[in-house]
């Protein structure tokens, strides 16, 4: 999001909406802090399951999402956002998985981006801008 845009989203009162989906509180708790200081209205879920229904319900304009979670996979959670919403959900998947076939896979049902933890915060930062930016254009 340029600086104008936010500026735009500030006088207008519009905050975007960023779900975040992760089991490890301590990432949760950075992402919300750096987001949150970056102007976004953050929602939580800790875990497949909250996820999905909580981005069904709420229709967050951003989804970062963890790729291994109990009670459902962030893959489980794509797939079935995929096949629901006649409009796709940016989606920027987070892993420590290392394998390019999940990675591909993940590319495959439509992510945005795909972070492989650790990652550094001003690259999640870049990717939630650019992804919204495009989303209002």
């Amino acid at each position: 999001m340029t600086e104008e845009q936010a500026s735009l989203y500030r006088k207008e009162g519009i905050k975007k909406r960023i779900l975040l989906v992760d089991d490890d509180r301590e990432i949760i708790e950075s992402m919300r802090a750096a987001l949150e200081a970056s102007g976004y209205e953050i929602l939580i879920a800790r875990d497949g399951n909250q996820g999905l229904a909580l981005a069904e319900r709420e229709s967050p304009d951003l989804v970062i999402l963890d790729m291994m979670m109990p009670k459902r996979s962030g893959i489980l959670v794509i797939e079935r956002l995929r096949r629901t919403r006649p409009v796709p959900i940016r989606i920027i998947m987070i892993t420590a998985n290392e394998g390019n076939r999940h990675k591909a896979y993940a590319e495959l049902l439509g992510v945005d981006d795909y972070l492989r933890k650790p990652f550094p915060m001003d690259r999640l930062l870049e990717s939630v801008n650019r992804l919204l930016a495009q989303g209002a254009t």
